[in-house]
């Protein structure tokens, strides 16, 4: 599995409120399980995005498929694939 952040911003939902806006993190669960991805973390952030999701997926495909995921329920995320820092040490000794 290859691990993925989001940093998810909220600017495409009509939101009535904050515990309407938490509502929707199960069903974004769920469906992330349905396309063999599970999320690790997620956060609440200050600064120029709402949120950050930390999630794992079985594939590349499944990391688009969570992506528009989060899409499809009106939010707007950049998503990136992660290295561990201690195997991005050993990339960098390989070169």
């Amino acid at each position: 599995m290859t691990t993925y952040a989001s940093l998810v911003d909220v600017d495409d939902r009509t939101v009535q409120n904050a515990q309407e806006l938490s509502s929707i993190w199960g069903e974004i669960r769920t469906e992330f399980e349905d396309h063999e991805a599970e999320i690790i973390d997620s956060y609440a952030i200050l600064g120029e995005h709402d949120f950050l999701v930390v999630f794992d997926a079985a594939d590349q495909e499944s990391a688009f498929k969570s992506a528009l995921t989060l899409r499809r329920h009106g939010l707007s995320a950049q998503t990136m694939s992660l290295v561990d820092t201690d195997d991005f040490a050993h990339l960098v000794d390989d070169i």
